[in-house]
């Protein structure tokens, strides 16, 4: 891959152990990986490639910890604007039931490039919903046509309305089905090492639509085959009730007990955790991915992010499905995380740096990986440069760190991806995206027309 020099950027967020911001700031990276990170006039002066970065603040790639592609066809669909989650869920149901491949291709394709355009250089996604010839492979191959790091979750649903859980019968598939392609997708798809650019995460969606057999069976496989858990958890208060009827204990203990616990588990929402139940996410090592502009959208509630960090809890950022977003915008997420700890009458719950280190290291922590979240030597060369003489941010440069997170989010200039260049002067260098919305929208219009 050959050596890679960015030199004089306004400022260089690190996320190293010290925190380091530094002006005047560069890198220095060879075959993928940064080897040298400090002030410009520190780095060796030659590469084959020299990025110039006046005027702009560099950040470590943002890692988004939660998402569902093929949500971005079912934007602000009119019936499931004003719905809590249950509602909105049954109403979607149908119109996802149309999904096809090539739909879960082209939106992950939308979804990923809308992620790398706001500084985001790995994405997990969830899937969860398999009809007619939808696979996980739809979803990879456009993570890999764009160059963006990608976790891709294996989900599945497996308890429908008749046996007592919310899908339709129509949308779910029997555990044989769901375990046999985990297995497959792990083993055809999963990299171990360090800077993978592709990993498989085993994934059943919630406890309202999958067995307590799916869930142990589910961790028991990927234990063996060393891969990462992933799930709905604590999300709403319809949920909790769900678990308490069904299961006799509250979603938390309800994991716990199937043993989906752990520092290699991670949790999406756990919004209705108590103090009892966060010790316990602490204690366990269990991540969170949090997602605020969902929570607001569905009126779900605030996660107690503060009370989580301060006992100690792994937490990472999510934007959540583009249908209870709206948008897959991570850095607009580390913005709504700030302001959310604040609503309830606490100015300093979350600052503008903890936002951006929750949106880096945090996510990283999350998905297990030492070998993103930070711009230091080891670490790979995944960041994000954006122009600070714009409007936007006229008046803020005395502060262009918190500048990014207070003022309004704005598209990044440059994305870097394993030391390529994936985003150029605010555009997608390795799709053409014009086409690509024209036949997003055409699918779009399609499953809803007849679902109705």
């Amino acid at each position: 891959m050959g050596t890679l020099l960015v030199r004089h950027a306004e400022v260089l967020v690190t996320m190293d152990a010290g925190r380091r911001e530094i002006r005047d700031g560069g890198l220095f990276i060879r075959d993928g990986a940064i080897t040298a990170v400090g002030p410009t006039g520190e780095l060796p002066t030659e590469a084959d490639q020299v990025l110039d970065l006046r005027g702009h603040l560099v950040l470590p790639g943002l890692i988004n910890t939660h998402h569902h592609l093929y949500q971005t066809l079912t934007r602000a669909v009119p019936a499931a604007q004003d719905a809590d989650l249950f509602t909105w869920l049954k109403t979607l149901y149908p119109i996802w039931a149309r999904l096809t491949g090539e739909a879960v291709y082209v939106s992950a394709l939308v979804g990923l490039a809308e992620l790398l355009l706001s500084g985001c250089t790995t994405a997990s996604d969830h899937l969860y919903l398999f009809p007619n010839d939808v696979t996980l492979d739809d979803e990879i191959r456009a993570a890999r046509e764009l160059g963006i790091r990608f976790h891709a979750s294996r989900g599945g649903m497996s308890l429908g309305e008749s046996r007592g859980g919310l899908p339709p019968d129509r949308v779910v598939q029997d555990e044989e089905t769901i375990l046999a392609d985990c297995r497959r997708v792990i083993e055809a798809y999963h990299e171990a090492g360090p800077y993978a650019m592709t990993r498989i995460v085993i994934a059943p969606c919630s406890p309202f639509s999958v067995t307590p057999q799916l869930m142990r069976a589910s961790a028991e496989m990927a234990r063996t085959y060393g891969v990462r858990l992933h799930t709905h958890l604590a999300e709403t208060k319809d949920e909790e009730q769900f678990c308490l009827e069904r299961f006799g204990r509250r979603p938390a203990a309800y994991a716990a007990d199937l043993g989906w616990t752990g520092d290699d588990v991670w949790w999406a929402h756990s919004v209705h955790v108590n103090a009892a139940e966060i010790e316990l996410m602490a204690r366990s090592a269990t991540g969170v991915a949090h997602c605020p502009t969902s929570n607001m959208r569905l009126a779900s509630g605030i996660a107690p992010v503060r009370a989580m960090r301060a006992a100690g809890v792994r937490i990472g950022l999510g934007v959540d499905g583009s249908a209870s977003n709206d948008s897959s915008n991570l850095l607009a997420e580390a913005r709504q995380a700030l302001l959310l700890q604040r609503v309830t009458g606490d100015p300093g719950a979350l600052t503008a740096r903890q936002a951006l280190e929750l949106a880096t290291l945090g996510g990283a922590s999350v998905l297990g990986r030492e070998d993103i979240g930070a711009l230091m030597p080891g670490r790979a060369a995944d960041f994000a440069a954006f122009r600070l003489n714009r409007l936007e941010y006229a008046g803020a440069l005395h502060d262009p760190v918190a500048a990014i997170v207070f003022c309004a989010p704005q598209r990044a200039d440059l994305v870097v991806v394993n030391g390529r260049i994936v985003v150029s002067e605010g555009q997608i260098t390795g799709v053409d995206l014009g086409p690509v919305i024209e036949r997003h929208n055409r699918l779009s219009q399609q499953m809803i027309d007849q679902a109705m």
